[in-house]
């Protein structure tokens, strides 16, 4: 069964830091650009970071840049992202797309999501 599930989502301190994880499942994420996703309650799906397929490019948004960083293992088909100094503002749904060819962090770009892990940030 082909699947991306994320995990390492929880309830963090203000300032705490979380990694998440976006696992691929029945097929190989070697060939793919990796972008993570965000949604708060009542807001706009937010693109966060993607990485490409080599691992070479990564991108951030700006909400998040300096804080965030997104790597990949392909021998363990997994791209992580790695949330330091996290704030209020970044509780949400957090959930991984993949597509073929370069970065774009558009949503509705993706070839398929996994169903995403909640992040809260919360004293």
């Amino acid at each position: 069964q082909v699947q991306l599930v994320e995990s390492g989502g929880g309830l963090v301190q203000p300032g705490g830091s979380l990694r998440l994880s976006c696992a691929a499942s029945g097929f190989t994420l070697d060939y793919f650009a990796i972008n993570w996703f965000r949604q708060a309650p009542g807001k706009e799906r937010e693109g966060v970071s993607c990485i490409g397929s080599s691992g070479g490019s990564t991108y951030y948004a700006d909400s998040v840049k300096g804080r965030f960083t997104i790597s990949r293992d392909n021998a363990k088909n997994t791209v992580y992202l790695q949330m330091n100094s996290l704030k209020p503002e970044d509780t949400a749904v957090y959930s991984c797309g993949i597509e073929r060819g370069s970065c774009s962090l558009s949503y509705y770009g993706m070839d398929f999501w996994g169903k995403g892990t909640l992040v809260t940030v919360s004293a």
